[in-house]
């Protein structure tokens, strides 16, 4: 029971993070990135290919995080003029040319066979137990770093402009914001974010594949995002790990006896859709809603 309380708490560590790169895309800039699988997909890849040719685990990670600031900066070069549902679309199209990828280029990712034998730090060390107690810290504590640094960022002058330009870029453009500019910063940085939570995913699994790359991964990161409240950073965090532990609750639906193995996966994502309504028709601004401060008068 120990190792998967601490199994789930180390996944929803992870959506944590991938939460916290959509807010800040989406929640920060109002950039609707549908796309987020794919740089969790790119970052994972990066640092399973560099890490399983030899180099080091901090190098897979970091080069992970670097692959996903390449990554946005070509999907943001690409829809530079782009807004709203024409972003989302793009963005998407961008996920499924990654998976694709992926499941074709055998050369570099071994296709639909996956990467297996990505180094696990301190496995063999610390055993079975110690590392994932180990893993679950690390991924707790990168949680927390980005959290502080993102919600450090909001309060600052340049999280206001980022938010200036989600409310209105043409206002922000005349009030002498670089507006272009801003958006390749904030999209790349969270590219950045979505390729770390891929590496640290890639070396707790020591496998990934196509298949653990779907759509409805980004789906299920707009829920805790949502859920938590838009444009803040704990509420993306929350969020994950509600989500993460409302989705493991769901597979007790199989201890039902009148339910097939495969109405119980058509249930758990029936749940899923109807508990994403219920937060946007109760809580359509999230259990921890942004606060945004009055303006001062003068007299």
């Amino acid at each position: 029971m120990v190792n998967y309380l601490t199994f789930i708490a180390t996944i929803g560590g992870i959506y944590a993070l991938l939460a916290l790169s959509l807010n800040l895309a989406w929640g920060s800039v109002g950039l609707v990135n549908l796309g987020l699988v794919g740089f969790f997909a790119v970052g994972a890849y990066a640092s399973a290919i560099v890490t399983t040719a030899g180099a080091p685990v901090i190098a897979g990670i970091i080069i992970a995080a670097l692959a996903g600031v390449v990554a946005g900066l070509i999907v943001t070069f690409a829809t530079l003029r782009l807004r709203d549902d024409y972003l989302a679309i793009v963005t998407l199209g961008f996920a499924e040319v990654v998976r694709i990828v992926a499941l074709n280029e055998r050369w570099l990712t071994n296709g639909a066979d996956g990467i297996s034998g990505i180094v696990t730090p301190l496995r063999q060390t610390l055993g079975g137990r110690g590392f994932d107690a180990f893993y679950l810290i690390l991924v707790t504590l990168v949680v927390a770093i980005v959290w502080f640094g993102l919600r450090r960022l909001d309060l600052s002058p340049y999280g206001r402009a980022l938010k200036a330009v989600r409310e209105d870029q043409q206002l922000a453009a005349f009030a002498g914001k670089d507006v272009l500019r801003l958006k390749f910063e904030a999209f790349a940085l969270s590219a950045a974010i979505a390729g770390l939570a891929g590496a640290l995913y890639a070396h707790f699994q020591s496998y990934v594949s196509p298949d653990h790359f779907q759509p409805l991964i980004t789906i299920y990161v707009f829920l805790a995002v949502t859920a938590g409240g838009v444009g803040r950073p704990i509420g993306a965090v929350l969020g994950a790990y509600a989500v993460v532990a409302f989705m493991e609750a769901t597979r007790f639906l199989a201890d039902l006896p009148f339910l097939e193995p495969v109405q119980v996966a058509a249930m758990r994502e029936i749940l899923i859709g109807l508990a994403l309504a219920l937060i946007l028709l109760l809580k359509p601004s999230g259990l921890i809603p942004e606060r945004i401060p009055k303006a001062t008068r003068h007299p």
